[in-house]
């Protein structure tokens, strides 16, 4: 039988096959995919082989094979820096919610989730989540953000669940597509899901005072089949975004303004630091390309990780 999987726990899969009848599945001996050194091989959104066995009363599914992905959305494990982890796969537009200081989304965090979408040619979106409580410098903060972005080329949405605003935009935008939600700890993406389906019914908890942060209420990736003919995975809320090793001369490509760029370069393998007659440089100091995104390029290319994991990865 082949179906797609739906949930991961670690060791138990749930997984619909083309009926649409679920079996709890698991994985016969090793399984590793080839040139992927990852803390789970089998994600929510594989399309995968499977065959069942009777276990007493329970038939119990036993994956044989993982079919090709279309793509995957990956980051490195935050405590095995060697190995990577999936996050989902198989996915038409990943759904990033930004919030301004309820937790802080920083930029940082954006462009190196963004530079991971375009590696593994993944349509992202920039949700711009509880608009219903900025304030007047929170709002500026959000606007000049949504301009950024936008001007690079990337759709930005507004949207506030508590006062149902932006859902039908963003609806629009996940009907006969699988949608991937993800974001910080508390940024809102089950109120949100819950809102465009309230059946789910999806666990949320309250911001942490102490930390500003969110409380993990989503342990596992799941993914939904919803009214509208959409799927949607929601991903439980990551703190930091470690990134897969890239190698330095083609990680300007994964910036689009900077790759819209390149041809204008004197030297073709610039990477845009200390080279003559660099675009990207004459570009940054005409302030056509926003300093923000030139700090994380460098972030990256130079590997600064200690640094991002400081500012990112607290009490993860």
């Amino acid at each position: 039988m082949t179906g797609t999987v739906y949930k991961s726990t670690g060791s138990w899969y749930s997984v619909k096959n083309e009926q649409g009848v679920f079996y709890n599945c698991r994985i016969k001996g090793k399984f590793r995919i080839k040139g992927i050194k990852s803390t789970n091989p089998i994600a929510v959104g594989d399309s995968v082989d499977f065959s069942v066995e009777k276990n007493g009363d329970e038939e119990i599914g036993i994956i044989t094979k993982i079919r090709e992905r279309k793509n995957y959305i990956i980051r490195k494990s935050v405590n095995l820096s060697k190995q990577t982890h999936i996050i989902a796969s198989n996915i038409d537009v990943v759904f990033l919610l930004v919030t301004i200081n309820n937790p802080v989304t920083t930029t940082s965090f954006i462009d190196r989730f963004l530079v991971t979408a375009e590696a593994y040619g993944i349509e992202a979106v920039l949700v711009f989540n509880k608009i219903d409580t900025l304030d007047e410098v929170a709002l500026d903060e959000q606007l000049y953000l949504q301009a950024i972005y936008s001007e690079i080329g990337y759709q930005c949405l507004r949207v506030s669940a508590k006062e149902e605003k932006g859902i039908e935009a963003l609806k629009a935008l996940m009907q006969n597509r699988v949608s991937m939600f993800s974001g910080h700890s508390g940024v809102g993406k089950s109120t949100l899901v819950n809102t465009i389906a309230p059946n789910l019914n999806l666990k949320t908890a309250e911001i942490s005072e102490q930390h500003k942060q969110g409380q993990h209420t989503t342990t596992f990736a799941e993914m939904f089949d919803l009214h509208f003919d959409a799927k949607i995975i929601d991903t439980p809320g990551i703190r930091g975004f470690g990134m897969v090793d890239m190698q330095p001369e083609e990680l300007s490509d994964y910036f689009p303004e900077f790759f819209a760029l390149k041809d204008k370069c004197k030297f073709n393998n610039c990477l845009h630091k200390e080279e003559p007659k660099c675009a990207v440089k004459e570009a940054l100091d005409q302030d056509e390309i926003p300093w923000s995104r030139y700090q994380s390029y460098l972030q990256i290319l130079e590997g600064d990780e200690e640094n991002y994991r400081q500012n990112n990865y607290e009490n993860e």
